[in-house]
């Protein structure tokens, strides 16, 4: 079985061609949590998988989050996958990826540099406070696309030197919180200029921060738009794996158009031997 490992800002993935394995769809979480696991396998935030497209898109992408859970979508996934239909001859340079949560838009910007147009934002409550252990944060709720990605927005004053144990513990709490019935992904934030912001994102599926999360930054970059704190225009989002950059389009106070940029990385080509997948065959 032939794979992919490619990063998107650090934000890493095993990559798969369906329209060449022929993997039933009922392996595929096992597949993921087989190759996902970092010390035992590949390694990877997540599994993504090229099928043939239902909907008149270029392909299908199939997001597996490592711990075998189906993911609505992946920003930085989104990227990668670009490229990987680029360079494999299943799309040109402007592409239609089919997702579950609807279709992406990606196009090549150079080699590395890749640009897609996210889920629209379907919920967006920029008040939606929480309590955690008797305090209260501030905090808005976005889902992108349909069925809806969830993002919970929370603003965090030091980000950058903040205990990250204790920022862990608190995000999995969010994360779980009934006050996001699907769970949420929970993106932390402090602005450090004009047009400028620090993220975290202590993901669902994969349970930890990861280096990166696209949809992360997109819902960060709207609610911010939205409450004037921000341009939305070429907005430049730092995280542990490097920069992405968000550009925001909006009418009469609603978010039209959400797109994400950002670098690509093929990190292998290779073949899998894992041999504990042969039960998930």
């Amino acid at each position: 079985m032939k794979f992919w490992k490619m990063n998107g800002a650090g934000n890493d993935f095993v990559v798969l061609n369906n329209l060449e394995e022929h993997l039933s769809p009922e392996s595929l979480p096992q597949v993921a949590r087989t190759l996902c696991e970092r010390h035992l396998s590949i390694g990877a935030d997540g599994l993504m998988v090229v099928d043939a497209p239902t909907q008149g898109g270029d392909y299908k992408m199939l997001f597996f989050n490592s711990d075998g859970s189906v993911g609505e979508m992946c920003g930085n996934g989104a990227r990668c996958i670009c490229r990987y239909g680029y360079e494999n001859g299943l799309a040109g340079e402007v592409q239609t990826v089919e997702t579950t949560a609807g279709i992406v838009t990606g196009r090549r910007v150079s080699e590395r540099l890749y640009r897609v147009r996210l889920n629209d934002p379907t919920t967006v409550k920029l008040d939606y406070p929480v309590e955690v252990d008797g305090t209260a944060y501030d905090c808005a709720y976005v889902e992108l696309g349909n069925p809806g990605l969830p993002h919970a927005v929370i603003p965090y004053p030091g980000l950058k030197n903040a205990d990250w144990n204790q920022l862990r513990e608190l995000g999995r709490k969010l994360r779980w919180h009934p006050a996001f019935p699907k769970g949420a992904n929970v993106n932390f934030y402090e602005l450090t200029g004009e047009d400028s912001v620090y993220e975290r994102t202590f993901e669902r599926g994969v349970e930890d921060f990861t280096y990166a999360c696209g949809t992360g930054t997109g819902s960060v970059v709207t609610v911010l738009t939205l409450q004037g704190k921000v341009s939305g225009q070429n907005v430049r989002v730092d995280m542990t794996g490097g920069q992405l950059i968000i550009d925001v389009e909006r009418e009469a106070g609603r978010i039209t158009d959400l797109y994400l940029t950002g670098p690509t990385n093929i990190v292998a080509k290779g073949e899998v031997t894992d041999e504990d997948l042969s039960l998930a065959k």
